[in-house]
């Protein structure tokens, strides 16, 4: 039987309905949940208590509670790699216990955090210098989510960041390596190069770099370096000290590494404490994932709210619009954990999926989307499901004045997409200004907004290095829950390899030491054209 029949039946017999029709005195308690002072809203969707069952059907039929459960003991469930996904392992509270092939993780886990623990403190206290001087500078290489994780995390923690200034480096575009180091003092800049196996193309090219540029003022650059890897014969090689060297398992995807080594960036940025407290955010979002019932689990009920609308309203985009301008970064940071994790296009068992997979997730902060792309959401043709995330508080006593502004531009968004506006209402404003007969009808038509555009909204009371850990742990369960009802691996990401190796067979060509034999007519007329 076709799974996803019921919910189309649902959706067809209430496609036409109007969201503004679904509220009464109970809905806006009855369609959210609470965990640990933070407030999930999706009473603004036209998912109804029906719709809702059918919602919690589905992840029940798909094994989401086995499947969750085996996640969390270490079972392999990446079968296309044979591996555990154990990222939730990198945050485990003191007492747990979690087993990979009969072995416990954890001291080895605990082992890795304390001697990166050590080595920020040694920074931040100027134990660890450079050869001019105490550190001032970090500058963290690493790609994809050796290098969105930290990134986001930097930028959204900025109020904490009280260590040494931190930039990022991924893009093998000598202008992002070379904008970063102008301006910085080789003699007292720390580079981390991470790279679980030290050999990712793009990353060791940027470390090339920044390893000459610090040559030109620094006797002994590798005395300056650091790295996040596991290939410890190439990071000697390379010249990094052993005890600089801190390595993770292959239960941790990248874009899952943010809590362990990868974060060592932010670590040295707002110390080991509150990275701590960032370690117990995620750690609370886990407990409510794990403990929770369905009709009350925020992370399953995101991914319920983000399958309605992609697989069943066949809304194929979805927008992240953090009201928070230092988490500028998070929509681009989701886009790699659910784009990679989701966008596949067979089962775990190989054959094709029967429904679409993930959807396109894009935003940027507000209020500044609201001057940019906010047009298409109101008045467009598509319907763009809308996520939006706001603070009760800034962390800027001074001007709550602002903050108040900023909150009420969120509510009133979600608000505008809500409701809507007539034709009738628009008749009424444009004869106000003074309109009549057939030019008053063409300005009316111009400002009529459609409104029954869904939206959902993640409230918490301020953006600390706890709610960061929430709100990326609560992101990081709604892929899973998702891949679970889609029936994919979400561990996996085979489609980033073809156009790695096609780019290695390239790069011989555009030197001019191979022919574009066996190339696509475009493509060798591309490598002409771009080798003079």
């Amino acid at each position: 039987m076709d799974k996803w029949a019921e919910l189309r039946r649902l959706h067809g017999l209430n496609k036409g309905r109007h969201i503004l029709d679904l509220f009464d005195g109970s809905r806006a308690g009855d369609f959210a949940v609470e965990a640990d002072g933070m407030r999930f809203d999706y009473a603004k969707t036209n998912i109804d208590a029906e719709t809702r069952r059918a919602l919690i059907r589905l992840a029940e039929d798909a094994g989401l509670a086995e499947k969750r459960a085996a996640m969390f003991s270490g079972e392999k469930i990446n079968d296309t790699e044979g591996r555990a996904v154990l990222h939730v392992a990198l945050r485990a509270g003191e007492g747990a216990v979690i087993r990979v092939d009969d072995q416990d993780v954890l001291p080895e886990v605990r082992r890795i955090r304390a001697a990166c623990a050590a080595f920020a403190r040694q920074v931040r206290e100027g134990v660890f210098t450079g050869q001019g001087g105490r550190i001032t500078d970090v500058v963290n290489i690493g790609i994809g989510g050796s290098d969105l994780g930290p990134a986001m995390a930097w930028l959204a923690l900025q109020p904490y960041a009280d260590g040494p200034r931190c930039h990022f480096v991924s893009n093998v575009d000598g202008a992002h390596v070379h904008d970063t180091l102008r301006g910085l003092n080789p003699e007292t800049t720390l580079v981390i190069v991470a790279s679980k196996t030290f050999t990712t193309i793009e990353t060791m090219t940027n470390a090339d770099t920044a390893r000459r540029w610090m040559a030109e003022k620094v006797a002994n650059p590798a005395t300056q370096f650091a790295a996040v890897s596991t290939a410890g014969d190439k990071t000697a090689a390379y010249g990094i000290d052993p005890d600089r060297v801190f390595g993770f398992e292959d239960w941790v995807g990248g874009r899952y590494s943010v809590w362990g080594p990868i974060g060592l960036s932010l670590m040295i940025a707002i110390g080991p404490e509150r990275f701590d407290d960032f370690l117990a955010g995620g750690r609370a979002m886990d407990a409510h994932f794990m403990g929770a019932p369905f009709p009350q689990n925020m992370p399953v009920l995101l991914a319920l709210v983000g399958i309605w609308h992609n697989q069943i309203c066949g809304h194929a985009t979805r927008a992240v619009l953090p009201y928070d301008q230092r988490l500028a970064r998070l929509p681009a940071y989701l886009q790699q954990l659910e784009m990679e994790s989701n966008g596949k296009r067979v089962a775990v068992d190989g054959s094709d999926l029967a429904t679409q997979s993930g959807p396109v997730v894009w935003g940027e902060p507000g209020t500044n989307g609201q001057h940019a792309f906010y047009q298409l959401i109101h008045q467009g043709t598509r319907v763009v499901p809308c996520e939006f995330l706001v603070a009760r508080r800034g962390h800027e006593p001074d001007l709550a004045h602002q903050h108040l502004l900023l909150v009420a531009n969120c509510l009133a968004q979600a608000e505008a997409l809500l409701r809507g506006r007539t034709l009738e209402e628009a008749r009424g404003i444009m004869a106000k200004k003074g309109l009549t007969g057939p030019e008053l009808e063409r300005q009316a038509r111009h400002r009529v907004f459609p409104g029954n555009r869904p939206s959902t909204v993640l409230a918490y009371d301020q953006l600390t290095p706890f709610t960061l850990g929430q709100i990326i742990a609560l992101y990081e369960h709604r892929v899973f829950v998702e891949g679970v009802v889609l029936g994919i691996n979400s561990f996996d990401q085979w489609g980033v390899e073809l156009g790695k190796e096609l780019a290695l067979a390239l790069q011989p060509v555009l030197e001019g030491k191979a022919g574009t034999e066996g190339k696509d007519g475009s493509t060798a007329a591309l490598v002409r054209f771009l080798r003079g």
